[in-house]
């Protein structure tokens, strides 16, 4: 067999191995396997490995190196969480942290332990009895990790239990459109340790004693329900749709290592982010050494207690690997379709299969370029073609859709899609809040934000990059002689950013980031080679800079930021997230290194740019009973990267290769055959 790359995910075998190390390297102890996952060589050694190996030149090879998270429990004591870096080779233990203070990421096993416990406590039956439900209805409890809010200790997990009822006798009848006004707190011992009912108006707050259900916000299923069990029959006007590639698909895949038309990258995958890619070349060259998906804060805007304690990093706290989903033919993903497994572990150290979880394919993605010479009337079209690399992600009620689209023009585009189902909190009868929207009777919607970082390792041509700041600016209008006599001149200004830092967008002066290598210039444009940030334009945080909220996403304050490269900074709000205090994010690293001006510095360095995006979201009543997708989407496309258009050699198109049909007398469909008249 042949050595895995040292960007490969570790193999169900490293797994078990892994797990065997750190047993013996803690034996005696009762533990819980969070992660075994690949810990990522140091950059300076991959760098070396990338840029000699293809070649056959002399290298050293990587230490091939598991990082492993266990819990360990002790009666009486707070689970201890402990880190260790092990090289898979040898069978040492190269690292051993113990995280005092620190938690994992939520698992499910938990999460339905701490929702058993709910269920079993006496108290909580009482309390769900005196709400009188209706007859029929199931009581259902969603656990959320407990969000910072400086009123609780956070030495341990603690679990929030939000209850809803089930009012149709359907697994996937709807319950978010019942919320109760009922809410517990679970101990990390998985000891309920308070329980109280929820504000159900703007002034109203947390309540002790328990009021009968309002038997008035019962609706017809039709407002409420989404799952076509449930729904009158769907619209029948929508004919099928199939995509066709009768030779196949453009791309090739050796393992992880994927190439398509002029690009070659390879394809990673983690517990946390997810999908990564890595030595991302086009025609050769390099563009960017790592893209992932760094982070994700979802905070809610209800001021009222206990809704502040609703701010979910879905990355941090839940793991967009682990909440993968196994991605189906025709569903998910359309066409011709290349699906990347992925390994994560069990509780006891053993290989968890996750299959399906990246599906790649082509799409059509329209015009790439056209023109017709108005002359002659000769058009030449020719169209655009993209590889999709897709991975969904499924935390409670929401889904996400991350996709990176890889173009024929040397451009990469990520797109978000959030979709599923909004969290919803009771609300009396013919009542409203300023900060939610009525979706249902008695159902509240809160207004909330969606801020994702992607993270951009840049490699433009080499690993000593800048960062560019460029503006568009009008000139000074002159008299007759100046230089700008009719007052329509504009020029552009740059500034090269020197220090670690965050910086904001400017719609109005087509404020521009551009990410160069100084040391190569375009030999036309004589400028220096580079990749422009196409962003996303989104409003940043709104939670006040002294809320945990804040404290803890530090990324949020700012569209952009740039730091020195360091192996050890993946993530903008910290290795550990789950009920974090803050101080550990990017504005808090970079204000260490200030005082540095050596390692601060980030011209003509390695450096890493950051990119927080995002929607801030007050719900529609379209958006009820399942939201439909909103779509965000970031760019980045050469500047003065090549010598002229990469796209213009891209085949013309032409009907012989597209073999499109007319309508309407020109084609007659019966049944599943078509004829030509």
């Amino acid at each position: 067999m042949m050595n895995p790359h040292p960007f490969d995910p570790l193999s169900p075998g490293e797994i078990v191995k892994a797990a065997a190390i750190v047993r013996n390297e803690l034996r005696g102890h009762d533990l819980n396997f969070r992660v075994i996952t690949l810990q990522e060589p140091p950059k300076h050694v991959m760098v070396s490995f990338l840029e000699n190996a293809p070649h056959g030149h002399e290298h050293v090879s990587p230490v091939r190196a598991a990082r492993v998270q266990v819990t360990v429990h002790e009666e009486s004591k707070p689970n201890m969480m402990i880190e260790l870096t092990i090289d898979l080779t040898s069978g040492v233990v190269m690292k051993r942290e113990n995280m005092l203070g620190k938690h994992p990421f939520i698992d499910s096993a938990y999460m339905q332990a701490a929702e058993k416990a709910c269920r079993a406590d006496p108290r909580i039956e009482l309390e769900i009895q005196k709400l009188k439900l209706p007859k029929g209805a199931e009581v259902v409890i969603e656990p959320w990790a407990y969000a910072t809010d400086g009123m609780s200790d956070m030495s341990e997990r603690t679990t929030m239990c939000w209850f809803y009822m089930r009012l149709l006798n359907h697994p996937d009848a709807n319950f978010y459109a019942y919320p109760l006004d009922l809410c517990a707190e679970v101990s990390e011992q998985l000891q309920v340790t308070k329980i109280y009912h929820l504000p159900s108006s703007e002034n109203e707050r947390i309540r002790e004693n328990a009021r009968p259900y309002d038997h008035d916000k019962i609706h017809a299923s039709g407002l409420s329900e989404y799952h076509p069990q449930l729904r009158p029959p769907p619209r029948s006007t929508t004919r099928p749709y199939q995509v066709v590639q009768p030779e196949g698909p453009s791309f090739n895949v050796n393992g992880n290592s994927l190439s398509w038309e002029k690009w070659t990258m390879h394809v990673g995958f983690n517990y946390r982010e997810g999908l990564t890619l890595h030595d991302i070349r086009y025609d050769g060259r390099s563009l960017f050494y790592r893209l992932a998906l760094s982070e994700m804060f979802v905070p809610y805007g209800d001021p009222r207690m206990p809704f502040p304690r609703k701010g979910a990093f879905d990355l941090g706290n839940d793991g967009a690997g682990i909440n993968a989903n196994n991605l189906q033919l025709g569903c998910d993903c359309l066409g011709t379709i290349k699906y990347f497994d992925a390994w994560h572990n069990t509780a006891s150290g053993e290989p968890l299969k996750l299959p399906n979880v990246v599906c790649c394919h082509e799409q059509d993605d329209g015009i790439l370029w056209k023109h017709t010479n108005h002359r002659t009337q000769n058009a030449v079209v020719t169209r655009s073609r993209i590889l999709v690399l897709q991975s969904i992600i499924t935390v409670s009620n929401y889904e996400y859709i991350f996709a990176f689209h890889f173009g024929q023009d040397a451009s990469i585009h990520y797109e978000v899609r959030a979709t599923g189902i909004l969290s919803t909190c009771p609300i009396n009868t013919g009542d409203k809040v300023s900060y939610g929207t009525v979706v249902a009777p008695g159902v509240l919607a809160p207004y909330h934000q969606h801020l994702f970082c992607l993270r951009i390792d840049p490699a433009i041509d080499g690993y000593a990059n800048s960062l560019q700041v460029e503006e568009s600016i009008p000139l000074p209008m002159d008299d007759e002689k100046g230089p700008n006599p009719f007052g329509v001149g504009y020029t552009t200004k740059s500034q090269m950013i020197t220090h670690e830092g965050g910086h904001d967008l400017d719609f109005t002066t087509n404020r521009t980031f551009k990410i160069i290598n100084e040391n190569k210039m375009n030999p036309i444009t004589g400028t220096p080679v580079g990749f422009k940030l196409l962003p996303c334009y989104s409003q940043m945080l709104l939670a006040h800079p002294q809320s945990y909220h804040a404290r803890r996403s530090e990324f949020g304050s700012h569209a952009v930021w740039v730091t020195r490269y360091q192996d050890d900074e993946l993530y903008p709000s910290g290795r550990h997230t789950m009920q974090s205090l803050g101080g550990d994010g990017i504005s808090s690293a970079i204000a260490r290194r200030k005082g540095d001006q050596a390692a601060a510095n980030v011209r003509n360095e390695d450096i890493v740019v950051w990119h927080t995006f995002g929607s801030t979201h007050n719900p529609r009543i379209e958006d009820w009973p399942v939201m439909p997708s909103e779509k965000m989407i970031v760019g980045l496309k050469p500047i003065n990267f090549f010598t002229g258009n990469p796209g213009l050699d891209v085949a013309v198109s032409t009907q012989e290769q597209n073999q499109s049909v007319l309508v309407d007398g020109t084609l007659r469909c019966r049944g599943d055959a078509c004829s030509r008249l």
